[in-house]
């Protein structure tokens, strides 16, 4: 079916079109992306908030929280905190209608480019701090030391802002140079900036991801199996198999839930950039693919966080106010 369209500057004969759709629609969906939009902010200022408020920006304390894992956790959350504000801006885009001028466009899409990228760069590094935590244990406070995690994190950004400049230097140098009409944000990507994104930020992590989780998962499994065996020479294998079960389970769920997210919020991107569809798909379509592409970035502090009991313990220290209390950055929350 074709979509009712109207012009973005009805007084311009060069203006865009933007898709019409009747007003109860629209409000529901700028209302669904604006809370998602919130949520995703909400929920990693939290983090932000958990991990710097106890004692990691302390030094007359002991640090609890201060460790490699957590130091990386702290900066998902600031990357997805900008993610956060990047999806504004999609919203914006939903009807097919761009308002800030040129320039605010091509830093729009620069500041898109880095944060997402810089989000997917920490997610690789979680995955690696994990792997080696887990699977050569005698060595990860020497290869993994808080120093090393700050260098690696920078360097993620400053990669992620390289690139984006790169890709978008023409762009910035003249805004607006290739725009097709008025009310349109786009940067000129050619067939190798495409291939490149699906090739660094999509296909190049997912693999990372997906052999050292699974490598983890095979090791945890191998060291339950041999403490079911230990165990069983005293007569207590029955009570172990249900251990091990469960372990096994939790492992493989967490694994399902890291690699299925991640697929669903990034593969649709991929599948219509890659494929050369996206001069086939309207505007709301594409925005609706961007957003779910950042909404990844909303789902990263329930998978990576929440799972961590000091999270919710913390959490209900900030939502009880007794952050602001004397001391509180003194609790214990191991």
């Amino acid at each position: 079916m074709m979509e009712e369209v109207e012009l973005c500057f009805p007084q311009l004969n060069t203006s865009c079109w933007k898709t019409k759709r009747p007003l109860s629609v629209s409000v529901l969906i700028y209302i669904v992306l604006s809370f998602i939009s919130l949520l995703t902010v909400t929920l990693n200022l939290l983090v932000i908030i958990s991990i710097s408020h106890f004692n990691i920006l302390l030094s007359h304390v002991s640090r609890q929280l201060h460790t490699p894992t957590n130091l990386l956790l702290l900066s998902l959350g600031v990357s997805d905190f900008f993610v956060g504000f990047d999806m504004l801006f999609q919203i914006m885009l939903i009807n097919g209608c761009w308002l800030l001028g040129d320039l605010i466009c091509s830093l729009y899409i620069v500041f898109d480019y880095v944060v997402t990228s810089t989000s997917i760069g920490i997610m690789v590094l979680i995955s690696i701090d994990r792997y080696v935590a887990i699977c050569d244990p005698l060595h990860y406070s020497t290869r993994f030391t808080p120093r090393r995690v700050q260098v690696c994190v920078s360097l993620c950004w400053i990669l992620s802002l390289s690139y984006g400049i790169i890709v978008m230097k023409d762009d910035l140098k003249e805004p607006g140079r290739y725009k097709s009409c008025a009310g349109e944000c786009g940067g000129t990507f050619t067939v190798i900036h495409q291939f490149l994104d699906f090739i660094v930020l999509f296909l190049l992590p997912i693999i990372v991801i997906v052999v050292l989780y699974m490598r983890v998962f095979v090791v945890a499994v191998s060291q339950a199996r041999a403490m079911r065996s230990h165990i069983a020479a005293v007569s207590l294998q029955r009570s172990v198999k249900v251990t091990v079960k469960k372990s096994e389970l939790k492992a493989a769920g967490t694994l399902g839930v890291v690699i299925v997210v991640f697929l669903i919020c990034l593969f649709p991107y991929f599948c219509v950039t890659v494929t050369g569809q996206e001069t086939f798909v309207s505007a709301s379509s594409a925005s609706f693919v961007l957003c779910l592409y950042d909404s990844n970035s909303c789902l990263n502090p329930l998978i990576y966080a929440l799972f961590y009991p000091w999270f919710r313990k913390s959490i209900k220290l900030i939502f009880t106010l007794q952050i602001l209390k004397p001391g509180s950055c003194e609790t214990n929350m191991l």
